[in-house]
């Protein structure tokens, strides 16, 4: 299974948000994470549809948008139309049914679909969506902030959701060249970072090091 890195916008500099994303670009990033926050779901706010658009202009990779929000059924097709190429939903945010029918609207699309779950939610919650969903987020941080310390417990929650789920694992929150062995040996192959990429001398060395494993 492809490991891929998805560096993620809330560490960027939003003043020159369209460099950053040329810059993970160019350092061989492979999707962009893109953080939505609505101040109800979680303590904070960031960005809407109108910045997806204008960040769809800027790069060609593909957009991750991770909506950390209440009632994400109602923005679902804003974010389409803004240029998403994935959603990623929380499942404390959405019933069963509520998932399918945004599965098939984006279905239809060509989108993928991510199921999300916070560090205090047991894998037992998403059981009964992953067979329509096209990847899972483990939340190894509490959603809502940048630059938190990682979450241990999230090594054994992707470690189960390996066993019984054979598409994409993204893992979110804490993440360096430390904790991303071991979320890489649990069976995630999608990382998410934001403070160790953006923050980092060198974007390319940071990136490389979340592939390898190398100490930077």
């Amino acid at each position: 299974m492809k490991l891929m890195i998805a560096p993620s916008i809330l560490s960027a500099d939003f003043g020159c948000l369209a460099l950053e994303l040329k810059k993970v670009e160019k350092a061989g990033a492979d999707l962009i994470h893109v953080d939505v926050m609505d101040g109800h779901f979680v303590p904070n706010i960031t960005i809407g549809p109108v910045v997806v658009k204008y960040m769809r202009k800027a790069t060609k990779l593909d957009l991750d948008v991770h909506l950390m929000i209440e009632n994400p059924a109602k923005y679902v097709d804003a974010f389409v139309k803004a240029g998403s190429d994935m959603i990623t939903v929380h499942i404390e945010t959405i019933s069963p049914r509520g998932l399918a029918d945004i599965a098939r609207k984006l279905k239809n699309r060509g989108i993928k679909l991510g199921i999300s779950l916070n560090p205090s939610t047991p894998i037992a919650r998403v059981k009964n969506v992953l067979n329509i969903v096209d990847f899972v987020l483990v939340m190894s941080v509490n959603p809502g902030f940048g630059g938190q310390a990682f979450i241990p417990q999230a090594v054994n929650k992707i470690r189960q959701l390996r066993a019984i789920f054979k598409k994409d694992i993204a893992v979110d929150g804490g993440i360096n060249n430390l904790t991303a062995e071991q979320v890489k040996e649990a069976g995630a192959n999608i990382l998410v970072a934001g403070s160790y990429i953006f923050g980092a001398k060198n974007v390319q060395d940071a990136i490389n090091s979340l592939r390898r494993g190398d100490l930077k």
